[in-house]
């Protein structure tokens, strides 16, 4: 069964992963219980380290890259780029609507 195409929306805080401040290293977490959804989903076809690709839509700009797991959280954390940043106006601290789409499973 292919899960490729399945989507999640949320919103989500701008946040700034503390040991690499000087990079600007930015992410938002998925919420917990899609995370756990998307694990269900994606179980032993994640990547390496766990990760899952995806394709990402904030605002207008859409790209994709992969979601990877934050067991200290307990959910999947997914980089947004300076490109991204730059172009949605977004900074450490904004809140912003995010669609992930599965691909690639």
């Amino acid at each position: 069964m292919s899960t490729a195409g399945t989507a999640y929306e949320f919103d989500a805080e701008v946040w700034v992963w503390d040991a690499r401040k000087t990079d600007t290293w930015t992410f938002v977490s998925v919420p917990e219980a899609q995370a756990d959804e998307i694990l269900d989903v994606v179980g032993s076809r994640a990547r390496g380290f766990g990760s899952v690709r995806v394709e990402v839509t904030i605002g207008r700009t859409v790209w994709r890259t992969s979601l990877f797991p934050d067991s200290s959280a307990g959910t999947y954390v997914l980089p947004v780029k300076k490109a991204v940043r730059t172009a949605e106006g977004l900074l450490p601290g904004t809140t912003t609507h995010v669609r992930v789409e599965l691909v690639d499973l």
